[in-house]
């Protein structure tokens, strides 16, 4: 990719860091579906993905804990269980194939899982699973950093299968989860192929980390202000299967 990047991909970026950000994810796994769409060398794909999601979610983060909706306790918690996982996870070699498919299979289970009726789901009902939750965050972590995302869109459909906690507080506690993975997983990645192609990818995209910076921050403002936690569900479950279905039939 060059340093001129069509408009397309700029707008297709914006878009999705928007929808994203309104349901408290990064939008990293679209990312690198554009990305490989446009060519871009594979070993850049999880390089410039990890980084918008950065931008993304840095900002989503900041909103959700001024609108004083994150569960820090929790988050914190499931974050730093995850974290290393994601940074060994970057460090593992992995073919384009294998990328594509483990990625693709990933999500479309997990957004139809977030389609299932969930009885008597209502706030401060946690269901007693919940309690378990911490066990999955450092496999999750890992699964994350393996194919270059920051593991919220995982992660997500498990804490609203247990109740865990209410829509917005989920997708706060989604968006730190993701930046810090975000964070490790970069660090994996940079150190498994060199760092040389943090330049590149700041080079070739810098157009698209402004993109997403942008519609982070109006999504981000939608999921605290505006959006029901009904919607804020479904709009998961929608985004999830749409990318999962579109990363299958391509792998």
């Amino acid at each position: 990719m060059s340093g001129l990047v069509p408009f397309a991909l700029i707008a297709a970026f914006f878009v999705t860091a928007l929808l994203y950000a309104a349901v408290g994810f990064g939008g990293g796994s679209t990312y690198a579906a554009l990305l490989a769409l446009s060519g871009l060398d594979y070993r850049l794909l999880p390089v410039l993905a990890l980084a918008c999601n950065i931008v993304v979610v840095a900002g989503s983060t900041v909103r959700f804990a001024r609108a004083k909706v994150t569960p820090w306790r929790g988050a914190i918690l499931l974050t730093a269980l995850a974290a290393p996982a994601a940074f060994l996870g970057g460090l593992t070699p992995i073919k384009q194939e294998t990328f594509m498919l483990l990625l693709g299979a990933s999500l479309l289970l997990t957004g139809v899982t977030m389609l299932l009726p969930i009885a008597n789901e209502h706030e401060g009902q946690p269901h007693p699973m919940a309690r378990m939750v911490p066990v999955a965050a450092a496999p999750l972590g890992y699964l994350a950093g393996l194919v270059g995302i920051g593991g919220g869109i995982f992660l997500a459909p498990l804490l609203h299968l247990t109740r865990w906690n209410n829509a917005r507080a989920i997708a706060a506690t989604a968006s730190l989860f993701i930046l810090v993975n975000s964070l490790f997983g970069l660090a994996g990645q940079l150190l498994k192929n060199g760092t040389g192609l943090l330049g590149g990818a700041v080079y070739g995209g810098l157009a698209l980390l402004i993109a997403v910076a942008v519609g982070g921050q109006i999504g981000s403002l939608l999921a605290v202000k505006f959006l029901p936690q009904r919607i804020i569900r479904w709009l998961t479950a929608a985004l999830v299967i749409w990318v999962g279905g579109r990363l299958l039939l391509g792998a």
